[in-house]
C-alpha cells in the first residue's frame, strides 16, 4: 500500500492508476481518493522506485 498526495478528483485517480498500471506485472490498481491510499496487485511485486516513477510521471508525489 502506498500514499499518493495531490490528487483532487477523478481525473487525477485514473491519472495515477493508468501510470501504475503500465508498471510489469501490475495486475490491479485500487486508488482511493479521499485517503490518497494506492494498493497495488502485482506478480512480481514492483520496486517502490518503480511505482514512485509512476507517480510523479502522473504528476503526483508518494508521501514519506
Amino acid at each position: 500500500m502506498y500514499v499518493v498526495t495531490g490528487m483532487t478528483c477523478s481525473h487525477c485517480v485514473e491519472a495515477v492508476r493508468s501510470e501504475i498500471s503500465g508498471i510489469p506485472g501490475v495486475t490491479d490498481v485500487q486508488v482511493d481518493l479521499a485517503d490518497g491510499r494506492v494498493t497495488v496487485a502485482a506478480d512480481p511485486v514492483p520496486s517502490a522506485a518503480a511505482v514512485r516513477a509512476a507517480v510523479e510521471a502522473a504528476g503526483y508525489e508518494l508521501a514519506g
